[in-house]
């Protein structure tokens, strides 16, 4: 039997700011991680391409305010950032 994934240790190295801040990125990185894992089975980021997120942010997203697409985006970003990949064109 497998642990699950920690999504709070496995963001801890890139997130900085305020624990509300942390937080949020930790909350919706694990929103994602669910979402991502019902549609694909792909239970952790390193198993993720940029199909899945693109996926997420356009289609899981598509009625939430732009403000709500904005945080995701940098919660992506910060999961980009941690593996080492370019996702920067998350400009969707």
């Amino acid at each position: 039997m497998s642990k699950p994934f920690d999504m709070a240790l496995f963001l801890g190295g890139v997130l900085n700011g305020s624990t509300a801040t942390q937080q949020r990125h930790i909350r919706q990185a694990r929103i994602m991680q669910a979402a991502i894992q019902q549609r694909w089975q792909r239970d952790n980021p390193w198993g993720w391409h940029f199909k899945h997120v693109r996926w997420f942010l356009v289609y899981r997203l598509k009625d939430r305010s732009e403000a709500t697409r904005y945080y995701y985006r940098l919660t992506a970003q910060l999961i980009s950032k941690r593996l080492g990949r370019s996702w920067l064109c998350l400009d969707i």
